[in-house]
């Protein structure tokens, strides 16, 4: 191991080291202050003369006299097939009062690429149990598919019942979840822990937890630490691993903070050149591998900030993942829970995981006629408050009662409502029925004859 008292500079969470022979990209780093405190940290850039260190805790007490240890080791994560009910820092040490983690194998977090040729393509159905998803925005093993949402929504809600209600339909196959929780308070970390011990879902799951108060450099670390348990999981136990991670919104400032450090050159509203890439190297982990079982889904969270779109988080992971989630902050006004709006929400792969044998004959047909009503309903919505109601044709004032009652009892469920797929679609006929048949122009003929509850009263 190569050892230096050579730090030049200390920026935040930065250590500058000047260096006289070579040191490795990523490597683990150990830093003994002159009390015998150790702190540890990794390489984050080198070059001929000098050596960035990025520290996993904060930087106090660090100064010239400190010794800098390289170890020629990279970060790893100690797996194995027993980690069920555990929860674990972001550096994947124990929060849960149990033992270190005996491993079967320590991994690089890094993760290996998956070859393109190796992948298969996903095309089996996650019943989340949360209808506004499972019937119109259906989420796929092996898809990446981000929760959008904004500062004051209640998407930590439904993290948690995804967490909770999520499983594949054929009892033969072994599901398990992975949280991933980076920048979160202790409120909210609480909370999950309570959650997830109270409703049994801990004994499927492996918890990450990295705390607001926990140094940010720990935020580049968590994601990965999670990821690598769940490939492990998926691709040596066999096991269909859902890993939710919130909020990558977290993650990214991370990214921000530490390059301003380094002094890097901005690029979008400050945040660094390389974040897509950098975004694409989490996202990417998420698949199928041929001649494997086991499969890992990502389900992201992130929140937009000032609810916009086009900032640089939710706008690149839009173009590395497979569609996204909307959380709407008008239907949470409206106490309408979850309040997904399903409009500019989409899942790209959905068509490949729905119909005969997935998830019924029907599926795509309601979603799609779902969809048409209620986009058209909200439409006339913004006609009613100018004209009023009473100016609408009667198909118009039909619509208008239609898109209420979507609202009112095929988005909105209870905390601890798990649906069916078969109950979600069920809801859609039950409303769709509202409607007379001819209107119904996305369904075809023989599934109207067989499945149309004509007269039936919207939201009956």
């Amino acid at each position: 191991m190569k050892e230096y008292q050579t730090i030049s500079k200390i920026a935040g969470p930065l250590v500058f080291v000047k260096k006289t022979e070579p040191v490795g990209y990523k490597e683990v780093v150990s830093l003994t202050l002159p009390d015998g405190t150790t702190k540890r940290g990794q390489v984050l850039d080198t070059s001929k003369d000098l050596v960035i260190v990025q520290v996993f805790e904060d930087t106090t007490g660090i100064d010239k006299h400190t010794y800098v240890t390289f170890s020629g080791e990279i970060v790893r994560m100690p797996v194995s097939g027993d980690m069920f009910g555990r929860v674990l820092s972001g550096m994947g040490t124990p929060l849960d009062g149990g033992r270190d983690i005996l491993p079967e194998e320590r991994r690089t977090i890094q993760g290996d690429v998956i070859n393109p040729y190796s992948r298969n393509l996903p095309d089996e159905f996650i019943q989340t149990g949360i209808s506004t998803i499972d019937g119109m925005n259906t989420l796929v093993r092996g898809q990446k598919l981000p929760i959008f949402s904004g500062s004051g929504l209640p998407h930590n809600e439904l993290a948690l019942q995804i967490a909770r209600q999520a499983t594949v339909r054929d009892e033969d196959e072994s599901f398990a979840v992975v949280f991933c929780a980076i920048g979160i308070t202790q409120e909210e970390a609480k909370q999950f822990i309570r959650e997830f011990e109270q409703t049994g879902a801990l004994e499927r799951g492996v918890v990450f937890l990295n705390l607001a108060s926990d140094p940010s450099i720990e935020r580049i670390i968590t994601p990965r630490m999670a990821l690598t348990t769940a490939e492990y999981l998926a691709f040596t136990y066999g096991y269909h691993v859902l890993t939710i991670m919130t909020d990558m919104t977290n993650y990214c400032e991370a990214l921000l903070e530490i390059g301003a450090a380094r002094e890097e050159v901005p690029g979008r509203r400050g945040y660094p050149g390389y974040l897509y890439t950098d975004l694409a190297t989490i996202y990417e982990r998420a698949g199928l591998i041929k001649g494997t079982s086991g499969s890992v889904t990502q389900l992201p969270i992130l929140t937009m900030p000032g609810d916009d779109k086009t900032h640089p988080v939710p706008d690149l992971s839009g173009y590395i993942t497979e569609g996204q989630i909307f959380v709407s902050r008008s239907l949470h006004r409206k106490t309408i829970r979850p309040p997904v709006d399903v409009l500019p929400s989409l899942s790209r792969l959905m068509n490949n995981g729905i119909g005969k044998g997935k998830t019924r004959e029907d599926h795509k047909a309601v979603s799609d006629q779902l969809y048409s009503a209620y986009a058209e309903g909200l439409e006339l919505r913004g006609l009613a408050t100018i004209v009023g109601k009473d100016a609408l044709t009667r198909r118009d004032q039909r619509l208008l009662t239609f898109a209420d009652a979507f609202e009112k009892h095929f988005v909105s469920q209870g905390r601890d409502e798990n649906r069916s797929i078969d109950t979600t679609l069920d809801i859609g006929w039950d409303l769709l029925s509202a409607l007379p048949e001819d209107e119904l122009t996305r369904i075809p003929a023989d599934m109207l004859k067989t499945r149309y509850r004509g007269g039936t009263p919207a939201g009956a």
